[in-house]
């Protein structure tokens, strides 16, 4: 099968580098039990991000659950999605 798929590739596809035009197996990288999500906040605002997360998530994917904790001086945001993927599609929505 790899020896069809670099024939029918472009020859500017330079298979011979260890970073660039690799396989990869996506279950090698993606745990399907990777389902919490931890955002440690920050500043004077931290709470009402960490809301807005929540809710964002809460949103979006409808079986999450969220809980928020205060500390001294941070915010710790926890949401715990269904799948892995439900946290990977967050994390890039939000640039997390």
């Amino acid at each position: 099968m790899i020896k069809q798929i670099k024939q029918q590739q472009s020859d500017s596809v330079n298979d011979s580098c260890t970073d660039c035009g690799s396989y990869v197996d996506i279950g090698a990288v993606v745990e399907a039990d990777d389902t919490l999500l931890q955002v440690n906040l920050n500043g004077d605002n931290a709470l009402a991000q960490a809301q807005e997360l929540q809710q964002a998530a809460l949103e979006r994917f409808s079986d999450t659950t969220a809980n928020i904790e205060q500390q001294a001086d941070s915010v710790t945001l926890s949401l715990q999605f269904a799948f892995s993927v439900e946290k990977m599609i967050f994390q890039l929505e939000h640039a997390l």
